[in-house]
């Protein structure tokens, strides 16, 4: 059976537990990282986080596709997405 997803205040909590750091040093450094992630990857960077995998932006040209509604075609402009490589570590531990 699958289980929920952690939330942000539980990995805080295990991270502030982890690192033998407080809840608030925690999160600041939780959300710092997220930030840095973020911005990066939005400038077009790439950001590796060893074991977890790699973020980074990719550009998509334009293109035509289908309203699943109507079936009508239309042209979607060409945009840029997120994408995450994860890493071999991550995937031989979910493995094991």
């Amino acid at each position: 059976m699958a289980q929920k997803p952690m939330t942000k205040t539980q990995l805080v909590a295990t991270l502030a537990e982890r690192a033998d750091l407080d809840k608030k040093t925690a999160a600041a450094a939780l959300d710092a990282l997220t930030g840095i992630v973020t911005e990066t990857v939005a400038e077009g960077g790439a950001v590796t986080l060893h074991g977890l995998g790699k973020f980074y932006c990719r550009e998509r040209p334009e293109r035509m596709v289908r309203n699943p509604a109507t079936g009508e075609q239309i042209k979607k402009e060409a945009d840029r997405v997120v994408k995450v490589t994860v890493a071999k570590a991550l995937k031989d531990s979910v493995n094991e």
